[in-house]
């Protein structure tokens, strides 16, 4: 059977481990391949390759690394369909959305494409007699990622186009779940010339990883997961003396005023709450309804979208996609069901069961059904934790000022929307709402590349978000200069604090 490999110093490397773990196709059940779980040892290769092509990678003109990152450009959209049943064979979303995921990593990596002008600095000229001001950006040395089952394309797309075209060498370290996108993307950038040891893939457990948060030629470290996991990489890594973004759990809402076009916003909140199957750190869980009359109203326009919900494998040929598929595995369909357990037992009212769903020909696959869940409250875990399914319940609130304070009470800040079609309304949501990243008629207000993405609260550790202006500054290091020359020389000491003037 096929064994994911490593890719260290610009090569395919097999690892001598004999720990290896299934990569499992969740829309069939069936194990399709395997991955190695790698050695220290393999890590430190990783890294000291990365440490070794750093000098001459970040000596190398922006505008060639730039040329660089956009040939990889073109072998992405040359490869994109390629790549999409990749992510749909690991992952068991549906084919259109691996290629939305694709084309959301493409514009990082199209953002990344203008590091000449991202990295100019700033020049102040006379800023005392014969004195003249600048400011550099250099790259930071080598620095790594760990990213989620989700996306196992787009946020290490996230990461590395800028990283490296700041001048950084990269270490990746997948998710064992989805392992070959990570690789497939680090032969893509060799074949667009990137040179040998500046991008690095190692698949490992805990033990390997946990290098990328204490080795002192790792500078930067990016992660995406669950809060605990990011706010234990945060509090490690920053311990040794390492900048870290580190991205967490996410519970986001939608708030739903009576005067929200319900045609619209259900059609909205459909794709939010079980576009691939909700396992996403962007989905829509939560729906706070303006009165018993827009709950009433919202539940009847839901009930029978989510009952013809298409739910099976990712990839169908010459048939209607579907429009869910299954969940990553069996241990977290499980999960999945355990919470719509909990849900019951605690006093919501379900609509709409999607226990032990069922898909014709694909008894083993991992799904769960479109569920809906009436009357949650603040205090059920249903509402307090992240589920990461296709779950979604809806909160009763009476007016907009509690539905965001509900909004606001919540631990997590990572996305929220309101539906509505009074400006004022959207104007208070938009300046008073505790969350990074805001809709206004949006159920999943991702931010485009050359904006940055992250969220308030413990949805996020560390200061700088991902990609746009914060990913540029996050990988990178300003310099600035203050220069006088021989003519311009101070003929007298000066102990006192310099003016310039």
């Amino acid at each position: 059977m096929e064994i994911v490999a490593n890719f260290i110093n610009g090569q395919r490397c097999y690892s001598s481990s004999k720990n290896t773990l299934p990569v499992t196709n969740p829309a069939t059940g069936h194990v399709i391949r395997q991955v190695t779980q790698s050695t220290q040892e393999e890590m430190l290769q990783a890294i000291a390759a990365a440490h070794s092509a750093f000098p001459a990678w970040s000596q190398t003109p922006p505008l060639r690394r730039s040329r660089i990152l956009f040939a990889f450009k073109a072998l992405l959209e040359k490869h994109r369909d390629e790549l999409a049943e990749l992510i749909v064979s690991e992952h068991g979303k549906v084919f259109s959305d691996a290629q939305g995921e694709l084309t959301r990593g493409l514009e990082v990596v199209e953002f990344a494409c203008g590091i000449p002008h991202l990295i100019k600095g700033e020049y102040s000229a006379n800023v005392g007699t014969g004195v003249d001001c600048f400011s550099v950006m250099q790259p930071l040395g080598v620095v790594a990622g760990i990213t989620p089952f989700n996306f196992p394309a787009m946020v290490p797309m996230w990461m590395f186009p800028v990283a490296l075209a700041c001048g950084n060498t990269f270490v990746l370290k997948p998710p064992a779940p989805v392992p070959s996108a990570a690789l497939r993307l680090a032969e893509l950038l060799k074949e667009a010339g990137l040179p040998d040891g500046v991008f690095n893939v190692v698949h490992c457990g805990n033990e390997a990883a946990s290098l990328l948060t204490t080795d002192p030629r790792i500078q930067a470290v990016s992660f995406v997961g669950s809060s605990a996991v990011a706010e234990h990489i945060y509090a490690t890594a920053s311990a040794h003396g390492k900048r870290v973004q580190a991205f967490g759990a996410a519970k986001n809402h939608a708030i739903v005023m009576p005067d929200a076009d319900l045609d619209a916003t259900v059609n909205a909140i459909m794709g939010g709450a079980y576009g691939s199957a909700g396992e996403r750190c962007m989905a829509l869980p939560i729906v706070v309804a303006v009165g018993d009359d827009t709950a009433d109203k919202l539940i009847a326009r839901l009930t029978p979208l989510v009952k013809a919900l298409r739910i099976g494998p990712g990839s169908v040929k010459g048939k209607e996609e579907n429009e869910m598929g299954p969940v990553i595995s069996r241990a977290h369909q499980q999960k999945v069901c355990g919470y719509i357990d909990r849900g019951e037992e605690e006093g919501a009212t379900l609509l709409i069961d999607g226990r032990n769903y069922s898909v014709a020909g694909h008894p083993e696959g991992f799904y769960v059904g479109g569920t809906l869940f009436d009357h949650v409250t603040t205090d059920m875990v249903i509402y307090r934790e992240e589920i990461f399914g296709p779950v979604l319940g809806i909160v009763r609130s009476t007016d907009f000022e509690s539905a965001l304070a509900t909004v606001n009470g919540h631990e997590f800040g990572n996305g929220s929307a309101i539906f509505t079609t009074n400006g004022h309304y959207a104007r208070e949501f938009v300046q008073r709402v505790e969350a990074g990243m805001v809709g206004v008629n949006i159920p999943v207000p991702v931010p485009v590349a050359f904006h940055s993405f992250g969220g308030w609260k413990r949805s996020i550790f560390g200061a700088l978000n991902v990609h746009g202006p914060d990913g540029v500054r996050f990988y990178t290091r300003m310099k600035t200069v203050t220069t006088r020359w021989p003519a311009g020389q101070q003929t007298v000491s000066e102990f006192s604090m310099p003016t310039l003037g």
